[in-house]
């Protein structure tokens, strides 16, 4: 005889609602699995301000990858206006590689939402924001990287800077971009790093 299991009502728990940003946070906190987390996630994120705490969150050493993907899918889905797109340029300079990914993936994302802070940090004093703004282009594979670029290389006084921008060049440079690198020779006259760097991208543009 066959036995019949019998079937057993289980308790859904009703989703909580929240009226503000520290009423979710304090949930997001409460859950000890953190494969429960991805409904408050998505509630954080419709809050002013939420955005900047889950990118600030996943910074922690110790957070789990699966809630850090659910907060870049998150981020992703947030109007360009109102996300914290400088915070999350900002994990690109973290160690850890799988942020930075999702740092990268997540600017992609935004596609043309991120150039002006591209070009805000470009045509900046700071000389450090100028290189890790030619290195989001590269990491972003922008629409405008080349044209930014040679703009970039046209004026540029910084040996760093202009030699980072090089180095991107020999990827997505094309031949008429060579004079203009060539000139840096003369900029930089007597730097044996810049005739490498120099000859080197217009090799790799003339492959």
């Amino acid at each position: 005889m066959a036995l019949v299991k019998k079937h057993v009502a289980q308790d859904v728990p009703e989703l909580e609602t929240f009226s503000n940003l520290e009423d979710a946070k304090e949930a997001f906190f409460a859950i000890d699995e953190d494969s429960d987390k991805d409904y408050i996630v998505d509630e954080i994120v419709k809050f002013h301000g939420g955005g900047e705490f889950l990118i600030e969150y996943i910074q922690n050493d110790d957070v789990d990858k699966n809630v850090a993907t659910k907060v870049a899918s998150a981020i992703s889905s947030m109007d360009p206006d109102e996300a914290p797109i400088e915070m999350i340029m900002d994990l690109l300079k973290l160690e850890n590689a799988y942020i930075r990914n999702l740092g990268i993936s997540m600017l992609r994302d935004f596609g043309d939402s991120i150039k002006y802070y591209i070009v805000k940090f470009l045509i900046g004093d700071d000389r450090d924001l100028r290189i890790f703004a030619i290195n989001v282009l590269g990491d972003v594979d922008f629409s405008e990287s080349r044209d930014m670029l040679v703009e970039l290389l046209q004026n540029e006084e910084d040996i760093n800077v202009a030699m980072t921008a090089v180095d991107y060049m020999g990827e997505i440079g094309e031949e008429e971009d060579i004079p203009l690198l060539e000139s840096l020779k003369e900029r930089f006259s007597g730097e044996v790093y810049v005739e490498f760097a120099v000859d080197g991208a217009v090799s790799m543009i003339k492959g």
